[in-house]
Formats: C-alpha cells, sequence, structure tokens
C-alpha cells in the first residue's frame, strides 16, 4: 500500500461493519446512475472506511470520455470519494437521509489524480475522519487500483436538512 494507507488498529475490531449493497441506499440518497460506490467492504466505526467502485464498460458518461479510449473521469472519482465519506458521516451520527438529514459535498482540497481508470478496473476507495465542527466533516480520502494511489483528496461534508 502506498504511504497514505489507512491502518486498522486492535482496538477497533469489535466495531467493524460491512454494510450489504442494499444498506448503501439507506446511507445515501444518490441513485443510479448516480450511485457510485457499490461495496462497502469494511467500516470502522467512527474512523474509516473501504469500499468499491466497479468500473463496467456500459457506465453512461464512458461513450463521450473519450472515445475510443474510455477513462473513468476523475470528478466521479471525486464524487465516489464523497459518497464513500457520506455513508461513514451518516454511520458516526447513527442516522439516514430518511430521518430528513441530507450529506453535501462541501469542498475539496489537495486533489491529485495519479493514474487512469478505465473499464473493467475495480477501484478501492478509502475515506478515514480527520474531524468535525459545526455540522461539517473533513476526511482524508484516496482511491486505489491494485494497491496503487490513483486519487488523493480532502473532502469536506455539511450534514444539513432536507428542505
Amino acid at each position: 500500500m502506498t504511504g497514505l494507507s489507512l491502518q486498522f488498529s486492535s482496538k477497533n475490531l469489535k466495531s467493524r461493519m460491512k454494510i450489504s449493497k442494499d444498506d448503501i441506499k439507506k446511507y445515501l440518497p444518490h441513485r443510479e446512475p448516480f450511485l457510485f460506490i457499490d461495496e462497502v467492504v469494511n467500516i470502522v466505526k467512527n474512523e474509516e472506511i473501504h469500499a468499491k467502485k466497479i468500473i463496467t464498460s456500459d457506465e453512461y458518461f464512458l461513450e463521450g470520455h473519450f472515445p475510443g479510449n474510455p477513462i473513468f473521469p476523475g470528478v466521479i472519482i471525486i464524487e465516489a470519494l464523497g459518497q464513500a465519506s457520506g455513508i461513514l458521516g451518516f454511520v458516526i451520527m447513527d442516522k439516514t437521509p430518511e430521518e430528513g438529514s441530507i450529506y453535501v459535498l462541501a469542498g475539496v482540497d489537495k486533489v491529485r489524480f495519479r493514474k487512469r481508470i478505465r473499464p473493467g478496473d475495480t477501484i478501492d476507495i478509502y475515506s478515514k475522519v480527520l474531524g468535525e465542527k459545526r455540522g461539517i466533516w473533513k476526511f482524508d480520502c484516496r482511491a486505489e487500483l491494485n494497491n496503487e494511489l490513483v486519487c488523493s483528496a480532502i473532502i469536506l461534508c455539511a450534514d444539513r436538512k432536507v428542505v
């Protein structure tokens, strides 16, 4: 793994959880074609999440990005990082969007892209809580392909009421 890899400590083994594909939709208000988390491998509650996104050749945006040379868009990698962070935030707050809460992307800092993602790839998405202040959560995020860093970013998400 890269130097940015998350370390799971033994003190958190009891607080680990896995979320089924159906439960992802309980923690995210997103729906197809804008749901970019396919699996939640593991959550260490109050700390970190490991999720996956499977890139298929029939993703609607790949036809134009780019014809004959499809590349998974960086902005969608950022969105997937934000969605994973949103799931983690909802788990930490012990609530769901059904309760009238929405977790919106509030900022993205220090973004770096290092490798192209193509149809057939599966990216591992990691997000770790850095802190929270007045409903704004800060996450250290990264996406990896075959244990190689693809993208890193600091993601800010805001917990807000649905209006």
